[in-house]
């Protein structure tokens, strides 16, 4: 937050600040100095030139230690109006204050800029383990698909004489399959650099979000393995203004998620619905559902659960949440009572019920 401060006001604007600080704080104990006596108001200009030290430069602060110690000189010990202190006491008190004052604004300065180094330190430290994260994630789900291709590829160069047509089939379905998770690893370090850059803009259109889904388990269909997944959309549900190629990452990346993790089991259903001029989706599995205590961090970038499989990079479901967020809709995770996990993904759109000839 003191960082914050000091970038949003220039030099000049500290300056002015505390000096309007110490004036309009003094001006206010002076009319109450005679109920609370002038060795109060010390106190009280005391706390706030070190709340002006909290926010900022040492220059400013010293500026305003100094004035509140002349202000109050001045205006509060007697003899008042003036800078002579007759009293032995009140001599000792006024150079007490100048010290404590001065001294104060230097220990905050110097506590802030330890802080400042702390976090700093801090933050390298944490942009470090995620690198490393990202890095033995990366090692494990890029070779994996890229030492499957190259594997079939030389079988299917070296051996295309030995090999039967169902043999030939059988690499190329595992090429096949390789590319795909290559192109989805790709795509989701593409997918969060767009998202980090602030880059990805929604270009919205209509379409009908039942064919959105089909358009998902298609891609997923060797992922299903034969994993029931049910679909339920609402009967007469209107077409959709929003950006179809974001909104089907979204629950591409959920679906497979769910995939991943759900025992052979388990059952997929997929739900869609319109709450006034909202999309619901709903995706929800009778699997084992998320750990309690980390269910607040599932969409955080490159986490992954303590006891999920080996691979993965922790960025599926992040990528889902900056794309949800980024058509103004929200995410939420809960495990069901029964067992199992529900995502519900809303997002505010513009509505035709075509259909009825209307449109809202």
């Amino acid at each position: 937050m003191n960082s914050l401060l000091l970038r949003k006001f220039s030099l000049t604007k500290q300056y002015f600040i505390s000096i309007f600080s110490i004036a309009l704080v003094a001006a206010a104990c002076y009319f109450l100095s005679s109920i609370v006596g002038y060795r109060v108001v010390a106190l009280i200009l005391l706390v706030t030139v070190s709340l002006i030290a909290m926010f900022f430069d040492i220059k400013p602060v010293l500026i305003a230690a100094i004035l509140s110690a002349l202000i109050w000189d001045f205006f509060f010990i007697p003899q008042k109006f003036t800078f002579a202190i007759t009293s032995a006491e009140d001599l000792l008190m006024f150079l007490m204050y100048f010290v404590v004052a001065l001294v104060n604004a230097v220990l905050t300065t110097k506590i802030r800029k330890i802080e400042k180094k702390a976090n700093e330190k801090e933050e390298k430290e944490n942009t470090l383990k995620l690198y490393n994260t990202l890095l033995n994630s990366l090692s494990h789900e890029l070779r994996t698909p890229i030492s499957t291709i190259i594997g079939a590829t030389d079988n299917l160069q070296s051996m295309a004489d030995k090999l039967s047509e169902h043999q030939k089939y059988e690499l190329l379905s595992e090429i096949s399959k390789a590319s795909l998770q290559l192109n989805r690893q790709v795509g989701n370090l593409l997918n969060m650099s767009r998202l980090e850059s602030g880059f990805i803009k929604p270009k919205n259109d209509w379409f009908d979000v039942s064919e959105l889904i089909y358009d998902v388990l298609n891609q997923l269909k060797d992922n299903l393995n034969d994993k029931p997944v049910h679909v339920a959309v609402k009967e007469n549900i209107p077409l959709f203004k929003l950006d179809y190629g974001l909104l089907l990452q979204v629950i591409h990346n959920l679906v497979h998620n769910a995939l991943t993790n759900i025992p052979k089991y388990a059952v997929i259903t997929i739900r869609a619905s319109c709450k006034q001029d909202t999309l619901v989706i709903v995706i929800e599995d009778t699997g084992y559902g998320f750990p309690e205590d980390e269910i607040d961090k599932v969409f955080d970038k490159f986490y992954r659960l303590k006891n999920s499989k080996p691979g993965g990079t922790g960025l599926g479901l992040s990528i889902a949440k900056g794309f949800v967020e980024a058509m103004k809709g929200n995410i939420h995770l809960e495990n069901i009572p029964d067992g199992g996990a529900k995502f519900t993904v809303e997002i505010p759109s513009e509505l035709s019920y075509v259909n009825l000839g209307a449109k809202v």
